[in-house]
């Protein structure tokens, strides 16, 4: 049987999804950089809440030779610009925006010269990196130099020299030591932190561009994650008054020493205060638990090894970071049981206000069914004077008939016509009034 051949492949598929194309190239949307040893990465994150991106747009072509730069270039949230002897790479993402630019370092550069000539030029302008839009929250300058890596802790030591004869920590990365990291996690006068890599003249140029990306994101993330802490941290009076006023709530709950309204006007605006500050830090506390999470994978990542004498990298970092994640997690759990609590006690309250009410519909029923009772009482007796006084009207008719019969000659005699009369008619009205009775009760059954 012959093959169908199509003119174009594309016609052999459904309708893409309007996102394919989007998913599909998200692990292409931000690519690694190449770098070259040795070279210089200055590195500047700064927080873009309130920083459109016509605004970051706007501040990139003030670089030299960027007036074309168009805003549909940056609508992927990443970009990539060669800028003579150095590159520029600009990456929005929901809270921050990072800036890298990849320079040489300046000729004679290396372990065995001093440190700061070497990370004092920039290759853009200093003015221009100082008016970047947003709140700046990292800052690294990433030196990454050949060198030998055989002997680790000799290396380390010149590391440490290097970046000014500070305690630091350092790590030997990849599963068979590819590269050497030693940084002090200081914040300089400059506002940078300063990072080393040292590496063999080997390595590749793709190789140097992951090492950075690890170390520069491993910071940025840590910093982040951190941003929690202040806030969990001034939430802790805040929880502990709350939980001293829903104890007192609940205590004179149990002692019935307020009334239900008192109680009610109280928890609501205990509960009103409790929820605005989840609705306020309740962000923060997740972000800061997805960036941890992440910092976790970038350590796993370096596939750290340690040297002798030296804290390695990962230890560092968890040592000192997780205690202040787990006061985030800690705070973030006690709001959410805090507000569970005043739920359970808001439930304890409206069992009660319940309870009164249905005590309260009891008595009125009562006083209502007493009410009817009454009621039917002065009925029936309503009732009996009714019929008297029908059977009056009635038996007053009938005599003033006979009467009238009388005069015309009847021979019957009036008084003794209305007494004889009298049973028949006060059987009669009595009938009537019962059959009007049943017919009633019948139209309200139905």
């Amino acid at each position: 049987m012959p093959m169908n051949t199509l003119p174009d492949a594309r016609t052999a598929l459904p309708p893409d999804d309007d996102l394919r194309a989007i998913l599909h190239n998200e692990v292409h949307a931000r690519p690694t950089a190449r770098i070259r040893l040795p070279a210089l990465v200055v590195y500047v994150a700064v927080l873009n809440d309130g920083v459109r991106r016509e605004d970051e747009w706007a501040h990139l072509k003030r670089l030299p030779g960027q007036d074309g730069l168009r805003l549909a270039d940056l609508s992927s949230s990443f970009l990539r610009i060669r800028l003579g002897n150095c590159t520029l790479k600009w990456e929005r993402h929901s809270e921050f925006t990072r800036y890298s630019i990849v320079q040489a370092l300046p000729e004679g550069a290396g372990l065995d010269a001093p440190e700061s000539p070497a990370l004092d030029t920039l290759a853009v302008d200093a003015d221009w990196l100082r008016a970047i839009p947003g709140r700046t929250v990292a800052a690294i300058k990433l030196a990454m130099v050949i060198g030998d890596i055989s002997n680790a802790p000799a290396t380390a030591r010149l590391g440490q020299q290097w970046l000014g004869g500070r305690s630091v920590v350092a790590s030997i990365m990849g599963t068979y030591g590819h590269s050497i990291a030693v940084t002090a996690f200081r914040l300089r006068d400059s506002g940078f932190e300063h990072m080393l890599v040292i590496a063999p003249a080997s390595t590749t140029e793709t190789r140097a561009g992951r090492i950075s990306q690890r170390l520069l994101e491993l910071e940025t993330y840590r910093l982040m994650a951190l941003r929690g802490l202040p806030a969990a941290k001034s939430l802790a009076p805040v929880l502990g008054e709350a939980e001293a006023a829903l104890a007192d709530i609940t205590a004179r709950l149990e002692n019935k020493q307020a009334t239900d309204q008192e109680l009610l006007d109280t928890l609501v605006a205990l509960a009103a205060k409790v929820e605005r500050a989840t609705a306020v830090h309740q962000y923060r506390f997740s972000a800061t638990q997805a960036y941890h999470a992440i910092v976790g994978q970038r350590i796993a990542e370096l596939r750290e090894k340690p040297i002798s004498g030296t804290q390695g990298i990962g230890e560092f970092m968890q040592r000192r970071l997780t205690p202040a994640i787990a006061t985030v997690a800690a705070t973030a759990q006690r709001l959410a049981a805090l507000s569970q609590r005043i739920e359970r006690t808001s439930g304890l309250l409206r069992t009660r206000v319940d309870i009164a009410t249905e005590t309260q519909n009891q008595q009125l029923l009562a006083q209502l069914t007493r009410g009817q009772e009454l009621q039917l009482r002065l009925q029936s007796t309503v009732e009996g004077l009714s019929i008297a006084a029908i059977s009056y009207y009635v038996m007053s008719l009938l005599y003033y008939g006979a009467k009238a019969a009388k005069v015309a000659g009847v021979p019957v005699n009036p008084d003794l016509f209305a007494g004889a009369m009298i049973p028949l008619v006060l059987w009669a009205v009595w009938t009537t009034t019962q059959r009007i009775h049943k017919r009633l009760h019948a139209e309200q059954e139905h």
